[in-house]
Order: C-alpha cells, then structure tokens, then sequence
C-alpha cells in the first residue's frame, strides 16, 4: 500500500519539502541566512530612510564605505553587536535583541 501524500500548489511549502524537510543542518543554515539577511536590510532601510550614504554614514561611526556594503550584504555573517550600536547610535536608534522560538517542522 502506497502512502499519497497531500498534493500543494504553494512553492515555499514544496521547497521546503523538497530540501529542508527532515534536514536539520540545512533548517540551522536557513535560519541564519534568514537572520543576516535580516541585519542587513535593516541597517540598509535605516540609512536609506536617515538620507545617508554608505560613506556618510562610515564617517560617522568611524569606519569605512567598504564595512557599510560588507554589513549591509545580505551572505556577511560578521556583525558585531558593537558595530550595530555604534550605527544605532548614529542614525539616533538603539539595539533591540529578542529571542524568538525557533521554527520547527516535521
């Protein structure tokens, strides 16, 4: 006797069926890229929103253009929660951390 399984149409729901469903590492992996991807448009938004530029904003907080691209990469995975309050601070923010359960799936 054959098992059928649920037939979908939603392409996140076959994708994770396809590749994540029962791998755990490749879950971890995905979280992560989720979380960077995450920082790095979050600290993107914030500088395009204050009206800066890569290199204004590097000035500020004492740094360079090339960190500001390499922090708002989405694949950079080096962000250091000093370097996110020294950007805080500059764009008049601060750092807010929450621990969030993890997704999990079958």
């Amino acid at each position: 006797m054959s098992v059928k399984r649920k037939s979908t149409t939603d392409a996140v729901e076959i994708l994770h069926q396809r590749f994540f469903k029962g791998q755990p590492e490749r879950l971890k992996a995905l979280e992560e890229a989720r979380a960077d991807d995450e920082v790095a448009r979050k600290i993107f938004e914030l500088r395009k929103k204050a009206g800066l530029t890569q290199a204004q904003l590097a000035k500020m907080i004492g740094t360079t253009a090339s960190v500001i691209s390499r922090l708002e990469d989405a694949d950079y995975e080096g962000h250091s929660l000093a370097m996110l309050r020294r950007i805080a601070a500059a764009l008049d923010k601060r750092v807010e951390i929450r621990f969030v359960p993890v997704r999990r799936s079958a």
